[in-house]
């Protein structure tokens, strides 16, 4: 088992409220809230509970709180079950657990240069009571009466 300590030197507690810009080299995890700009080559955690508005890149991302915003990850993001994001994201590995949400749109990919997709929505729903494109099409016209 990892030791946490050296995993997330840093931590910004739940009762913490920061604005600004925000480097680091390790790992932080987010318990608070925060406003502005994250950069590092390192790991972001923000758990759930906590918020996070603005940009961030980083070398990973997991997400179990709050984030609007835009994400950048070297390496992955990560979405819990309750992760909401939204903003876009681009990142080499994409991890969107059951019961996220996700708004915006995803370039996912070596290097994150992979073709984007279009507009991700996530829904609190079963995929299969999602309508399909096909299922949203009207219905055929009526075949015309010969007379």
């Amino acid at each position: 088992m990892a030791d946490s300590s050296n995993e997330f030197p840093t931590t910004l507690g739940a009762d913490a409220v920061f604005k600004g810009q925000l480097q680091f080299e390790k790992g932080v995890k987010l318990l608070g809230k925060f406003d502005g700009e994250i950069s590092s080559e390192g790991q972001l955690v923000v758990a759930d509970g906590a918020t996070l508005t603005g940009d961030v890149k980083a070398g990973s991302v997991r997400v179990d709180g709050q984030v609007k915003g835009n994400l950048h990850a070297t390496s992955k993001v990560q979405l819990s079950a309750s992760a909401r994001l939204e903003g876009d994201v681009q990142t080499q590995r994409l991890e969107v657990a059951e019961g996220a949400v996700l708004v915006g749109r995803c370039v996912v990919g070596v290097n994150g240069q992979s073709r984007p997709t279009t507009d991700v929505r996530s829904v609190s729903r079963p995929a299969e009571t999602i309508p399909t494109a096909k299922s949203r099409l009207s219905e055929p016209a009526p075949a015309a009466i010969k007379k």
